[in-house]
């Protein structure tokens, strides 16, 4: 992508402002797939404490396929129940790790323990990491970007030139409002949040492996693990006669034994002590020209269900292999355009779930309290309810709008057999390769060492006469070399040195699709959604398809039937 005569060239070719953790997993990321990237921060040192702290499982899935899961769950706890109190009464326990993942346990940790290893690991990289300057503008043209920072309020300018650009600087974020996309929060009433992170002692577990909430007359407390032997308790309430100041360690003592019913809870050692309230909104948009927000930049999340440093998460690994692919010359336009559809609509989505959680959480009013304490005794997993989902892990996220999206499956069998659908994720399953027992997640993240790689799962619908339509398939494809084929076999005999097969003999992988019945092919994202479905017998609906998404070639690629 040539520069423009009259402008420098390029200092890097991706510019993420804001070190934070989804800023420093945005540039990790990019590393992770080539792509020269250099980090802007403001903050001349990291923080000393931490915000944001648990991991759930599907960002955990989304980590992994960067190399970063395993760095991180080296320092952190594994959460597996979380204890819910209403009013004093105990509702049934929930297995978070109850779900279909391999990353099943939520991983707890602190902020600052969390961007320590990423800043390491972003180092260890390759990628450069500049502190103690300030954005103070951005100029967009048709060939990249130019960055202009101040270090301090009598620093000099400097100007830097790339690509593009991915604002992950939070909250307060500089870029949002240059490039148009800033928004009004809504602000919650009469409501306060004061939260410690100190050594504790109690009556209960101190084992760092579960959760407990009180819902209580007046508000809702957490009390959950934090790195390094803590406890964070926070205190989210009605904010009558409460000072409007950070509390001291005895309030937050005094109020923790008369939520937690426990008179001999004891805190010391206080990390943190601080008080804040609340606001939520989110950008019209993710992107603008050649700059994209991630995390806090763009959503403004409230404290509920511990889903905002997750959400950005997402957007660091979605935005970093949609400009590697753009930048090695292997996407059309379409890829990089999806991002902003895709990852601001789920924002949206997300911020009307938490609003919802939050109000039934904090404003519930004697009615409601009354309402919620017999329901406690009566329906188990009630503090799923009351977090605003049922799906705290993550696992349901899905772009069933997204720009990326081809579904070529029709019939009878597919309306009473639902199966997985493009923009949904990839379900992982048992199968089995070259005699060893192992998951369908092994073949479809970074397929065969490529990094931006789409893995093409060629179920054989349980026919044994499948071989000569799926080996037509995937001759059609081998012009687009990121595209990857694996043999998913539930009854046919046949195999290829240069393709993995792998056993479905239980048909474990094809009913976790949805499939059977005849031969389909399922085309995987580097992101482990589903992209694309249709019948094996009709390969030119998928050339068609990645004609579409891919970059051109020089093929003769023929309209689908």
């Amino acid at each position: 992508m040539p520069a423009s005569q009259d402008m420098p060239a390029y200092d890097v070719d991706v510019i993420v402002i804001g070190a934070g953790p989804v800023g420093l997993t945005t540039g990790c990321a990019l590393r992770h797939h080539g792509v020269a990237c250099l980090l802007l921060e403001e903050r001349t040192e990291q923080r000393a404490y931490s915000r944001a702290n648990n991991l759930w499982a599907r960002p955990q899935e989304l980590l992994a396929s960067v190399g970063l899961r395993d760095l991180i769950a080296e320092r952190a706890y594994a959460i597996d129940q979380i204890n819910f109190f209403m009013n004093g009464i105990p509702t049934t326990p929930i297995q978070i790790d109850d779900v279909a993942s391999p990353y099943p346990q939520v991983l707890y940790s602190g902020q600052d323990v969390i961007e320590s290893t990423l800043t390491a690991t972003f180092t260890a990289r390759g990628g450069k990491l500049v502190r103690g300057c300030k954005v103070v503008d951005i100029s967009s043209d048709e060939t990249g970007v130019t960055v202009t920072t101040k270090r301090g309020d009598d620093g000099s300018e400097e100007r830097r030139r790339c690509r593009y650009v991915v604002a992950a600087d939070g909250a307060r974020s500089t870029v949002r409002p240059i490039i148009g996309l800033d928004f009004k929060t809504e602000k919650l009433k009469d409501c306060m949040n004061r939260q410690a992170d100190a050594k504790l002692s109690w009556r209960r577990s101190m084992a760092p492996d579960q959760l407990w909430f009180f819902y209580y007359k007046r508000g809702f407390c957490g009390v959950m693990p934090v790195w390094g032997g803590y406890h964070r308790l926070f205190f989210l309430a009605d904010d009558a006669g409460v000072p409007d100041r950070d509390p001291t360690l005895d309030e937050i003592q005094a109020i923790a034994r008369e939520v937690t019913g426990d008179e001999t809870l004891t805190l010391t050692d206080p990390q943190w002590l601080t008080h804040s309230r609340f606001q939520y909104g989110v950008s019209p948009g993710y992107a603008s020209g050649r700059v994209f927000l991630a995390g806090d930049a763009g959503h403004l999340s409230l404290p509920i269900g511990g889903q905002g440093m997750n959400a950005g998460l997402h957007d660091a690994v979605e935005i970093a292999w949609r400009l590697a692919m753009t930048m090695r010359g292997e996407a059309a336009s379409v890829v990089l355009d999806s991002y902003d559809g895709e990852r601001g609509g789920e924002h949206a989505r997300l911020s009307d779930q938490q609003a919802k959680g939050f109000r039934r959480t904090v404003y519930r009013g004697p009615v409601m309290d009354a309402a919620l304490g017999l329901a406690a005794k009566a329906i188990p997993g009630i503090g799923s309810l009351l977090q605003g989902t049922d799906d705290l892990q993550q696992m349901s996220v899905s772009y069933p709008k997204s720009l990326l999206n081809a579904d070529d499956l029709a019939g009878l069998d597919q309306l009473l057999q639902r199966g997985t659908k493009p923009g949904e994720r990839a379900p992982d399953a048992e199968v089995t390769h070259r005699g060893e027992t192992t998951t369908l997640f092994r073949f479809l993240y970074n397929p065969d060492g490529c990094t931006t790689g789409w893995a093409l799962l060629c179920f054989d619908g349980r026919s044994s006469d499948a071989q000569s339509v799926l080996l037509d398939a995937i001759r059609a494809v081998a012009p687009w070399k990121n595209v990857r084929p694996r043999l998913v076999l539930a009854a046919a005999l046949f195999g290829n040195k240069d393709i993995p097969v792998l056993s479905d003999l239980d048909s474990k992988a094809h009913a976790a699709y949805g499939l059977g019945g005849k031969p389909v092919l399922v085309l995987v994202r580097p992101d482990g959604h589903v992209a694309f479905r249709g019948p094996a017998d009709r390969p030119k609906l998928l050339t068609a398809y990645c004609a579409h998404v891919f970059a051109a070639r020089d093929l003769d690629v023929v309209k689908a039937d």
